[in-house]
């Protein structure tokens, strides 16, 4: 089987009290389908949690408009910790989360009415495309991006994940990760410079080099409809020495903790991995089990040692409770899923 990334599943965000988040993130960003929760022990993630096992409450959220969704993390057996020193862009690993918006004027609008955190004002990245920063109540920092790629529209005001900002000690050395294995084979731009739409981020207002990329072709796979086009930036800063986010600190904790793509062809992507050197740290070897949710799921790390994630899904609930599921091992994996089964999708809407 070759290797298929159908695209962004979803981006990893530690927080200390996972409910409360949700409640925040399904108000704001409209991430109301429950794809999954699980309580349970995170028993081979060792290499990336100091070698022990530890427990942890994750669900997978979602939302119709489409990009990928959260997985809210929370460990319940130790207090997850924050950085010890204030993160500035271009440290190294995930900094921001992109999430997409079909009417970025409304939605930053709105956003500021409601008396969100919004971190400056509207601006126009190298491309002259508009964007925003929010902060969320536990300090991690969304870019709003405007995406006219939808899946289905729905009343919330933006869509899902569809990418990140990552800071990295060498762009060209991160590239055999992001445009290599990843397959964002598109520059859409390289700059270098000071940069306004960054001046309101911490440590933003000193030079750095910029690239943003993308993929050429649209993504194929199961879910590829419902993720939709993804984008990558990766910024190196100029001037200072950055730290790593997760400098004396687990996989888990508080932040963005990894950036996670759906995929077919473990094997496939196993061997390619491991002979462009970047080699899987974690492997669940078969298949793992989320409570109504299994899966194959593996780990690599950039050059800096951000996380990226990569999920075979084996099984899906539609309605657990009459044990109603999509079972998606055997499939054609470039073919899309019918829209009728995603939108299956609706019954694990929570409404507040």
């Amino acid at each position: 089987m070759t290797k298929t990334i159908s695209g962004i599943q979803q981006i990893g965000v530690g927080v200390d009290d996972a409910k409360e988040a949700w409640k925040w993130y399904r108000a704001q960003f409209g991430m109301d389908i429950n794809v999954f929760e699980d309580t349970a022990v995170a028993e081979i993630m060792l290499p990336h949690t100091d070698g022990k096992t530890r427990e942890r409450y994750a669900a997978l959220a979602m939302n119709m408009e489409g990009g990928g969704g959260f997985e809210i993390w929370q460990h319940t057996g130790i207090k997850p910790k924050a950085p010890a020193f204030e993160v500035m862009l271009g440290d190294y690993g995930i900094f921001i989360s992109k999430i997409k918006s079909r009417d970025i004027e409304k939605s930053y609008r709105t956003h500021k009415e409601r008396g969100l955190d919004i971190l400056g004002e509207l601006y126009k990245d190298p491309m002259g495309n508009a964007h925003y920063f929010v902060k969320d109540p536990y300090g991690n920092i969304f870019q709003v991006v405007y995406e006219k790629v939808f899946y289905k529209k729905q009343k919330s005001l933006t869509g899902g994940t569809v990418g990140c900002v990552i800071g990295v000690s060498d762009i060209e050395a991160s590239k055999k990760v992001y445009a290599d294995i990843l397959e964002y084979d598109e520059v859409v731009y390289d700059e270098e410079g000071v940069f306004d739409d960054f001046a309101q981020l911490p440590g933003g207002d000193i030079k750095c080099r910029r690239v943003l990329l993308r993929h050429k072709e649209a993504r194929t796979g199961a879910f590829s409809r419902l993720f939709g086009p993804t984008q990558i930036e990766l910024i190196q800063v100029k001037g200072r020495t950055p730290r790593k986010i997760f400098e004396n600190r687990i996989w888990g904790e508080l932040g963005f903790i990894h950036l996670c793509f759906d995929i077919t062809g473990m094997d496939k992507l196993r061997a390619e991995c491991q002979s462009k050197g970047f080699a899987f740290t974690v492997d669940s070897a078969d298949s793992f089990d989320m409570g109504v949710a299994a899966g194959h799921f593996a780990y690599i790390q950039d050059p800096d040692g951000t996380l990226i994630e990569f999920v075979e899904t084996h099984k899906l609930p539609i309605i657990e409770k009459i044990g109603w599921y999509m079972n998606l091992k055997g499939r054609d994996p470039k073919k899309n899923l019918p829209n009728w089964m995603v939108n299956t999708l609706v019954f694990s809407r929570i409404k507040d």
